[in-house]
């Protein structure tokens, strides 16, 4: 007997199929440099890890609860002010190098969580 465990996912549901190269294939399109994946949307992004540049987190109709930051190709500390400032609109920060990010993201928004990746590009 043989079952299949492929996850279900929702139609429109953006997930990360591929990263690499400086850029990402989301759902089938492909993005050059960095983005910012919503459930519903992927967008160009600065890459910057400011509170201005992840204002369209914030700004977002829905919201995320969690945003999984990609930092690169290593992990590195994050900014406490920054994390700071997103808890205080809401928005929970989660840390990670950009591959695990990607999975991290992909998890979640499988799961139906409310969530958002900021993903900083790697070769």
């Amino acid at each position: 007997m043989s079952l299949d465990i492929t996850p279900d996912v929702p139609k429109g549901r953006q997930i990360v199929k591929a990263y690499g190269e400086g850029g990402f294939n989301v759902s089938g399109v492909a993005h050059d440099g960095s983005v910012l994946v919503f459930l519903d949307r992927t967008q160009p992004w600065s890459g910057v890890l400011s509170l201005e540049a992840l204002q369209a987190v914030i700004d977002h109709p829905a919201k995320p609860e969690i945003l999984v930051i990609g930092c690169g190709p290593t992990f590195a500390l994050p900014d406490e002010a920054l994390r700071q400032d997103l808890r205080a609109h809401g928005v929970v920060l989660e840390w990670m190098d950009t591959a695990a990010a990607c999975r991290t993201y992909n998890v979640l928004a499988i799961e139906e969580r409310a969530v958002a990746a900021a993903l900083i590009a790697v070769e």
